[in-house]
């Protein structure tokens, strides 16, 4: 008898309807073909055990097993569910009428049970869009696959739920979340804010002005001056995230299995703050089975690079071409995979190797050469595209001690949303564009043109200061912002002025 039972390959962050034919005939032996890799073979002894525990047994008669499209690579344990079914189905245990409507995903145990799965999300909006009338899989991942409306997901702990299902023995429940109830109410709950810090009011307002135009950022300064503390509270002052972009942001992590035991819609936007021995691989994404790396995980949120000179330099140069496309392609003998990689860049840095050059009490002991040398090791072109480099001070005690709390992270968020909206109608025609840190040269000639004072101003600050050539068009974007959140049609020359503050290491003088 032949029958077709449907499960899911996740390709990047999408998945491919795989087509799973099994056929029982006379003999005795079990053909699976189709381009399986080694786990996916394995699955024979886990489905033997999990049916023998349950009290099914193993085909006697020849199985052939064909998943198709048979020149897709089958990677992984999660078809052993539907491969157990459609043998079941192929010897008349299971009832087959109902199997075309159902597509199954999930790994057995060997008593049967069913672990979770890596990909539920992208395996249900493909289930959706195919007009499956329901998804089952572990109970784990329910949730997350419940995201998608207009679809009934199914999530059970034991294979013999699923044969009394499809036998007309019992009833499963469906997994119904209320997403957008869910989304809206966990949006706006953060952990870290902005009113815990101390002093610091140049770096908050620096950051005020990343988060309104989405640009990265570089924080330079000794050792306990809060650089990390000020990075951490970052996401606390961007834009929430729309519907969109989460049910985006959360296929990446379902993808890389980062979503944990019964894990939703991600509501807050993502900060991944990776280890500087972190290898190429672990950055972009790839590796024997293409995973998402740092720079996708971090999609729509923030990458925050502690210790930046500390960082293999391969590692920080794989990151140019992602700021600028906002994609990242692996590309591998046998596939191509583009996952997105749309973040803001937030990095800290000590300024010289023992950390207190320009320190306001404490000496440094490194020499001009040592410190010129530190600095080297971000190259120019990375560090074009950091568009805000501010030196961090350490808090006097004063400021410290001081028990009044500082303005709170909701506070400043309503100014950077303001700022938001006013970019996304300025670029509502223009493709790929959404906020002032991606502007193109032309752009920057029709929204960030300044007047006759404002390039007198900027004149005298790049030949007293001796800023760089690349200084120029990042000072016109960081001013375009900042007249924004100030709700000004035209960059004004007091923007300008406090554009051109941050750009210190463009100084040529600064390392001396």
């Amino acid at each position: 008898m032949l029958i077709k039972v449907y499960g899911a390959a996740v390709q990047g962050i999408d998945a491919t309807l795989i087509t799973i034919e099994v056929n029982s005939s006379r003999g005795c032996m079990l053909y699976l073909v189709g381009l399986p890799d080694s786990a996916v073979k394995e699955s024979q002894q886990r489905i033997r055990s999990a049916l023998q525990v349950n009290g099914y047994r193993m085909p006697t008669s020849t199985i052939t097993i064909n998943m198709a499209p048979a020149d897709i690579r089958k990677e992984g344990s999660a078809y052993d569910l539907p491969l157990a079914i459609g043998m079941l189905g192929a010897t008349e245990v299971v009832h087959s009428d109902k199997l075309e409507e159902y597509l199954l995903m999930g790994e057995l145990s060997l008593d049967g049970s069913l672990q979770p799965i890596k990909g539920a999300l992208p395996i249900a909006i493909k289930a959706r869009e195919l007009g499956f009338k329901g998804l089952i899989l572990p109970r784990q991942n329910a949730r997350e696959a419940a995201v998608v409306n207009k679809l009934n997901v199914y999530g059970v702990e034991n294979i013999k739920e699923v044969v009394e299902f499809f036998n007309g023995e019992r009833e499963l429940e469906a997994t119904i979340v209320n997403t957008r109830e869910e989304f809206y109410a966990q949006q706006t709950m953060t952990d870290l804010d902005f009113a815990d810090v101390k002093g610091q009011e140049n770096v908050k307002r620096a950051l005020e002005v990343a988060a309104a135009g989405g640009h990265n950022i570089l924080l330079i300064g000794a050792p306990g001056s809060g650089k990390s503390m000020l990075a951490k509270r970052l996401p606390s002052i961007l834009p929430p995230l729309s519907l969109g972009e989460s049910l985006e942001t959360t296929k990446i992590h379902s993808v890389a299995g980062k979503l944990g035991k019964d894990g939703g819609l991600i509501t807050k936007r993502p900060f991944r703050d990776p280890h500087h021995t972190i290898s190429t691989v672990a950055m972009t994404g790839g590796g024997t089975f293409p995973q998402p790396g740092e720079i996708s995980l971090a999609h729509n949120g923030v990458l925050f690079l502690d210790e930046l000179p500390e960082f293999n330099r391969n590692v920080l140069e794989v990151l140019r071409q992602p700021l600028e496309d906002r994609k990242i392609s692996i590309s591998r003998v046998k596939c191509n995979i583009d996952y997105p990689a749309s973040f803001m860049l937030v990095a800290s840095m000590n300024p010289c190797p023992c950390g207190y050059y320009n320190h306001p009490t404490k000496a440094c002991v490194c020499t001009p050469g040592q410190v010129q040398k530190y600095l080297n090791r971000i190259s120019g072109p990375l560090l074009d595209r950091i568009d805000l480099q501010i030196e961090v001070i350490p808090v006097p005690f004063e400021k410290m001690s001081d028990a009044r709390p500082g303005e709170a992270s909701a506070v400043i968020r309503e100014r950077v949303i303001r700022a938001r909206q006013i970019q996304e109608q300025r670029y509502a025609s223009i493709p790929g564009v959404y906020c002032n840190a991606q502007m193109t040269s032309r752009l920057l000639s029709l929204y960030a043109r300044p007047d006759d004072r404002g390039l007198a101003l900027l004149k005298n600050a790049m030949n007293r200061l001796n800023l760089s050539a690349r200084a120029y068009d990042r000072i016109l974007k960081v001013s375009r912002t900042i007249a924004d959140l100030e709700g000004s049609e035209h960059i004004q020359p007091a923007h300008l002025a406090e554009a051109i503050g941050y750009r210190n290491l463009d100084r040529e003088d600064w390392a001396g």
